[in-house]
C-alpha cells in the first residue's frame, strides 16, 4: 500500500532562531512525514539577521533532524504550503496572547485558501521567549551570556559577534 506523505510548513521569521522553536520543531516532526522550516519576512519588523544568515543558523541547528528541511520564501505562507503540498501549517504558542492572534490567522488561512493549522504548545520554559524581546536585549546592552536557556549556542555566538562587528550595542536594530 502506498501512503501519502504528510508534509507540514512551520513558518515565521526566526530572527534570531530561539529554543523555543527548536522545540516545536522537535515536536512538530514527529507529527509529520516531512516539516518544512520556511524563513520568511515580516514588512512590519526590522530584520537583525539577514535571511541567509538565519538560513545557515537554522540548517546547522537542525542538520541531524532527517525529516526536517529548511528553506526561504517571499509572499504568503499559503502559497508556499500550496506550492510544496502541505497538508498543514505549524504554529507554535506560548500563551493565550498568542492563542488570540493565531486563531484568527489559523480561521483565515482555512477561509481563504482551504489550509489547516496544528497548534503545539512550547515546552512551558520557554513560555515567556520570543524574538523580538531577544532582540531587545541584545539592542540594549543585555548580557547575552545570560540567554543561555533560551537561545541555541551558535545564536549566542552570532549575537556575540554581530555586537562586535557593530562595535557596542545594536543602536541601529529596531525592535518593534
Amino acid at each position: 500500500m502506498n501512503r501519502e506523505i504528510k508534509t507540514a510548513v512551520f513558518p515565521g521569521t526566526f530572527d534570531p532562531p530561539t529554543l523555543g522553536h527548536m522545540d516545536v520543531v522537535m515536536r512538530g516532526r514527529k507529527l509529520f512525514d516531512h516539516l518544512i522550516v520556511a524563513i520568511g519576512r515580516n514588512p512590519d519588523k526590522t530584520e537583525l539577521f539577514p535571511i541567509a544568515e538565519r538560513l545557515e543558523m537554522i540548517r546547522s541547528l537542525l542538520a541531524d533532524a532527517a525529516n526536517v528541511s529548511v528553506e526561504t520564501y517571499d509572499g504568503l505562507t499559503v502559497g508556499l504550503v500550496q506550492k510544496r503540498g502541505a497538508v498543514a501549517i505549524v504554529r507554535g504558542l506560548r500563551n493565550m496572547t498568542d492563542m488570540d492572534y493565531e486563531f484568527q490567522l489559523a480561521l483565515t488561512n482555512r477561509a481563504v485558501a482551504q489550509v489547516e493549522t496544528v497548534f503545539i504548545m512550547t515546552n512551558e520554559k520557554f513560555g515567556f521567549t520570543s524574538s523580538s524581546l531577544i532582540r531587545q536585549i541584545a539592542a540594549l546592552g543585555g548580557d547575552l551570556s545570560n540567554l543561555s536557556g533560551l537561545l541555541p549556542p551558535l545564536v549566542i555566538d552570532k549575537l556575540q559577534e554581530y555586537r562586535r562587528s557593530r562595535k557596542g550595542p545594536f543602536a541601529q536594530v529596531q525592535t518593534a
